[in-house]
């Protein structure tokens, strides 16, 4: 799903990471951490969060979970969730992973690799038709100038699909039906290679294109190259696979009072976000990507040909760029690498701290906070790391 971007409005963190002066040792970091995570856990609205902190340079390797169930049961980190629109980040190093496996360029056109019944008509604007002119590339960075299926308005004002997802909760929606619900329910906005739109509608065609040039499919492409590998035994593709190990159930989804977590209509996300997983799982996938153990370092560069996204924000090929100092002065000067989603989840590498943050907090009305609180985590772990400490 869409990931909510973040403005500049951060008054909270700013007042918290401003007046806190004094300096921590790591052993004082976990414990402030720690109170901050179950800070977040109180609120009403929040029913189960998931935390992970980990370096591989400095001894953080911190892990919390909680909450309940609505029947009661503690949740754990035996239970995996939703990651949302983090799932972009593996479409787009699946993609990647072609690449250097010379199968795909990321300038090569979409048309050569999708068929007729997919690509025509799907960019028509001022009755030209660009479709042809659509790149890998661009679809990995939003600048196709496509349309999302999900949340952008629809020509004579009917349900997109993410109001459907609602009204028909029990529908299993295949990708096909998306890109043809968007071609006939939606225009673009711009003409390729001409401006910045997220949306997931260019993932879903992602995935079309990894399963042509696999011949797999995305679950069974992502399982064998990630999931298996990594050792990510909790990880898999919500209503299309099962995870490596017997896991406990996924954690709920919450959109203001209303949980969503049993909606078989969850399936519209698909390439774009339908990846189930649990914090330490998405720790495992960040640090191999950034270390060089799925793709080369040479490559991983070639997907952050950065964009503007919104302010402090950029985009790269299914990377997002976060600029603390840039959404408000007086936030430590650091960035953070990965992506975050519509349920609050996220996965971020701060590469200052070689730090790697990784969780959710399960509940749609708190996307802002859940970049808050990475942002008080960082500060609290640059003001420990800056002392040379490295008490446990």
């Amino acid at each position: 799903m869409k990931s909510i971007l973040i403005g500049t409005f951060l008054w909270g963190v700013l007042f918290y990471c401003g007046s806190c002066s004094r300096g921590t040792g790591i052993g004082e970091a976990r414990i402030e951490t720690e109170k901050l995570f179950f800070k977040e856990l109180k609120k009403s609205e929040i029913h189960n969060a998931f935390l992970a902190v980990y370096s591989p340079s400095h001894p953080i390797d911190w892990n919390y979970s909680g909450g309940k169930f609505q029947n009661g049961d503690v949740v754990s980190a035996a239970n995996p969730f939703y990651t949302a629109s983090i799932g972009k980040v593996f479409t787009a190093t699946a993609i990647a992973l072609l690449v250097e496996q010379g199968q795909l360029r990321f300038e090569d056109p979409v048309g050569q690799y999708l068929p007729d019944s997919i690509v025509k008509n799907l960019h028509v604007l001022s009755d030209q038709e660009y479709s042809s002119q659509i790149r890998v590339a661009q679809l990995l960075q939003h600048t196709s100038g496509l349309p999302d299926y999900f949340e952008d308005q629809t020509l004579d004002g009917s349900p997109n699909v993410m109001e459907l997802l609602f009204a028909d909760t029990q529908k299993f929606w295949t990708p096909e039906e998306t890109i043809f619900f968007t071609k006939e329910k939606m225009k673009p906005l711009f003409e390729p290679g001409n401006g910045y739109h997220y949306t997931d509608t260019e993932y879903v065609l992602l995935g079309l294109i990894i399963e042509k040039v696999s011949g797999k499919s995305l679950h069974h492409f992502f399982k064998e190259a990630f999931f298996t590998p990594l050792d990510m035994s909790q990880t898999f593709m919500f209503k299309r696979s099962k995870p490596i190990e017997k896991s406990g159930k996924m954690a709920e989804i919450f959109v203001e009072d209303f949980e969503v977590s049993t909606m078989n209509s969850l399936t519209a996300d698909w390439a774009g976000g339908g990846i189930v997983s649990s914090a330490g799982d998405l720790i495992k996938f960040q640090q191999a990507l950034f270390s060089g153990k799925i793709i080369s370092p040479e490559l991983l560069k070639k997907m952050q040909p950065w964009v503007p996204e919104s302010h402090g924000m950029e985009y790269g090929f299914g990377l997002r760029k976060i600029y603390l100092k840039k959404l408000f002065p007086v936030l430590p000067d650091l960035t953070l690498i990965g992506h975050s989603g519509s349920t609050a989840s996220f996965m971020f590498y701060c590469p200052q701290l070689d730090v790697y943050l990784a969780g959710t907090l399960n509940q749609t009305s708190e996307v802002k906070q859940s970049v808050v609180l990475m942002t008080e985590v960082l500060t609290i772990l640059k003001k420990a790391l800056s002392r040379g400490d490295a008490v446990n």
